[in-house]
């Protein structure tokens, strides 16, 4: 894989400060039944790093003193890591509303079949990788029979009551371009996502999320390879837009990867660039029992004109929607 961190560390990417930290988003390891050609964490089955019960128990800790008020799980897929369920379970205990970052095919793998129900059970608010609602698009992306194992997917959700205004549980999904270029407005193609979902295959959710492919790790390394990386570089810088800066998800997020170590955000762990303190030292989940990251600077490079090209975007979605 050819590396893109050199190409961007030499950045005039605004200066950004931390505000309060309100969520804790926490991979639990880099295992994953897929393997997708936009993914920025470069995850698939042959990955092995995976989050310890040890370190899980100090996030519960961090959330049980009040240090963030909400947990968002990601990897890989996160609920591979076999101590996934007890991780939900004992936040949701504590009072914190827990978000599942699902590629939805992982709810038709064996020892998975009960995982919907336990979702559900929990109230756990999941956000779901759909990147199209066209089939070919899907599979061109995920691999040959992602579409359809998708598609049974939600519809187990929504029998569930994700999705539905009676269920109360919610349920986005996530769209990424196909190639180089910023997404379409996400009302947009949320109203075309819900018609074409509902009318062919009678599935519903809450909010279609747009989010930018970032120019790292497999994604990067193709358009490197393709000679594409400048071109879609010169695209996201020619459409930064200023206010976008202050609702980037590192402004109030911290990313935590699977040995514990912070980043301000899960592309920043990715590549590596760790939230350090003054002195240097690289900071682990269990400071934040001792230190406020409020005021921090956030460390950013060239791969931050992501998040703030045209509409926006983070984890949640659009900035600007």
């Amino acid at each position: 894989m050819l590396a893109t961190l050199p190409l961007l560390e030499n950045t005039d990417f605004p200066p950004i400060r931390r505000r309060a930290l309100q969520t804790l988003q926490v991979n639990l390891g880099y295992r994953c039944n897929q393997q997708c050609l936009h993914c920025h964490v470069d995850a698939g089955p042959n990955r092995r790093e995976e989050m310890a019960l040890e370190t899980i128990e100090q996030v519960l800790a961090l959330l049980r003193a009040g240090r963030a008020v909400r947990l968002d799980v990601t990897g890989g897929a996160p609920e591979l890591n076999p101590h996934f369920r007890h991780l939900v379970s004992e936040a949701r205990a504590a009072g914190i509303p827990v978000t599942d970052r699902c590629n939805l095919t992982i709810l038709e793998e064996a020892g998975q079949e009960d995982l919907a129900r336990f979702l559900a059970v929990h109230r756990v608010g999941i956000v779901a990788s759909l990147p199209c609602y066209l089939e070919e698009n899907v599979d061109s992306q995920r691999g040959k029979g992602v579409f359809d194992r998708s598609i049974r997917a939600l519809r187990k959700l929504n029998a569930l009551g994700y999705g539905m205004e009676a269920g109360g549980l919610e349920l986005s999904l996530v769209y990424n371009p196909q190639g180089p270029s910023l997404p379409p407005s996400q009302s947009g193609l949320e109203a075309d996502y819900k018609a074409h979902l509902l009318d062919r295959y009678g599935i519903r959710f809450g909010r279609l999320l747009t989010l930018a492919n970032m120019p790292i790790k497999r994604f990067g390394s193709t358009l490197v390879s393709r000679r594409q990386f400048a071109d879609y570089m010169a695209l996201l810088k020619g459409a930064h837009h200023h206010a976008n800066l202050d609702q980037v998800m590192c402004r109030d997020l911290v990313s935590v990867d699977w040995q514990g170590h912070l980043y301000d955000c899960d592309f920043n762990q990715m590549l590596g660039i760790p939230v350090r303190q003054p002195g240097g030292r690289r900071m682990h989940l269990t400071d934040l029992l001792v230190e406020n990251l409020e005021g921090h600077t956030i460390a950013v490079a060239d791969h931050c004109y992501g998040c703030t090209a045209g509409q926006g975007s983070s984890c949640g979605g659009a900035l600007n929607a």
